[in-house]
């Protein structure tokens, strides 16, 4: 069986962002403040996964045009599909509309592992995440087979 974690776990870091609208057909969006960009939790132009409602996406990490911050344009079912948006469905859309969060307000995003694995969530909500091993872990481990 697969390690879990909570999101009220010690080892997570949990940020502030809010659900924004974007464009003019106000698909949602999430803001990350800039005060947590600045120190790589949130890497600017990487693919990541995204897990909301028990399910993992892939998002991009973005910087805004206006400020320092980050952003999350959108969930999608595969690399590919957060690559090329225009092929998939944006499930950032779905999540929120079924979440009690309304535009302006706050959402929760649990840094598990920076640069490769995150959680949205509502204030208020706990959740439990799936232990995945980032590429990193799974090179270094090969490495020291290599050399063992």
């Amino acid at each position: 069986m697969a390690d879990r974690i909570s999101s009220d776990h010690s080892s997570l870091t949990t940020v502030r962002a809010t659900l924004v609208r974007s464009g003019g057909l106000d698909r949602p969006k999430v803001e990350i403040p800039a005060e947590h960009a600045a120190d790589d939790r949130f890497p600017d132009g990487e693919l990541v996964r995204v897990v909301a409602d028990d399910t993992e996406y892939r998002a991009h990490i973005e910087s805004p045009l206006t400020d320092d911050g980050r952003e999350i344009r959108g969930l999608y079912e595969s690399p590919t599909l957060a690559r090329n948006p225009e092929d998939g469905e944006n499930h950032l859309s779905t999540w929120a509309e079924g979440t009690g969060v309304e535009f302006g307000q706050s959402v929760l995003v649990d840094v598990i592992e920076p640069g490769f694995k995150y959680g949205l969530r509502e204030p208020g909500e706990r959740t439990f995440y799936e232990a995945t091993e980032s590429p990193d872990e799974s090179l270094s481990d090969i490495a020291e087979q290599l050399d063992g």
